[in-house]
């Protein structure tokens, strides 16, 4: 692919519409407290249409942007493995709408809470390790390497966060803000390795 710079806009642009689009279906929601996951949570209206329409989509496109920049991305070694790791957020969004949560999204519930919880972990833990062998590619300069690094702790510490109850009434708010500072970094960087600039590198 020439340019995937409309793959990286149509990802923003179905990204937005399952997470505005899907809290505007459900009048009780709140961006606030509730986690985006519970938009398709089991028994709740419209779990199903946002489940298939807004989060699969997202991890496919997720998916393939991260396939269609392998190329491009400046990576070998150590911090290739962790680009791949990047993978376990479009298997997050898949598995969301494979295994949704219960409703409130409980630590204890169904099987398919179990899975969707286990999966949070693995996926929040997965992306942050991806983050921080990021920051071992050679090529990077050396405050693109901090980012990296400072980006990984700020993931997993709001992880940490939300989980705590004390910050129930925060933990949406809490997860958004960690998908929109990793997502959008992860975007702003597959931007400009799109462009002219950015050549291919060796597999």
């Amino acid at each position: 692919m020439r340019n995937p710079r409309w793959l990286i806009v149509l990802f923003v642009l179905t990204y937005a519409a399952m997470l505005f689009g899907g809290a505007a279906l459900k009048s009780n929601y709140s961006a606030l407290s509730q986690y985006i996951s519970e938009l398709g949570a089991t028994g709740s209206p419209h779990a199903h249409l946002i489940s298939f329409g807004g989060f699969i989509p997202v991890g496919v496109l997720a998916a393939l942007l991260l396939f269609t920049m392998a190329g491009r991305a400046p990576v070998s070694g150590v911090s290739r493995v962790g680009y791949w790791l990047l993978l376990c957020e479009p298997l997050a969004w898949i598995g969301s709408a494979l295994a949704p949560c219960d409703l409130g999204c409980p630590l204890e519930g169904s099987l398919s809470q179990a899975m969707h919880t286990l999966l949070g972990v693995f996926t929040y833990l997965g992306t942050t390790l991806g983050l921080l062998l990021l920051a071992t590619t050679p090529q990077i300069k050396r405050r693109t390497r901090l980012l990296w690094i400072v980006l990984a702790i700020i993931w997993l510490l709001l992880f940490v966060l939300m989980g705590t109850p004390p910050l129930h009434d925060w933990r949406g708010l809490l997860q958004r803000l960690a998908e929109w500072l990793v997502y959008g970094t992860l975007c702003i960087a597959a931007w400009r390795l799109a462009g002219p600039a950015g050549s291919p590198t060796k597999q």
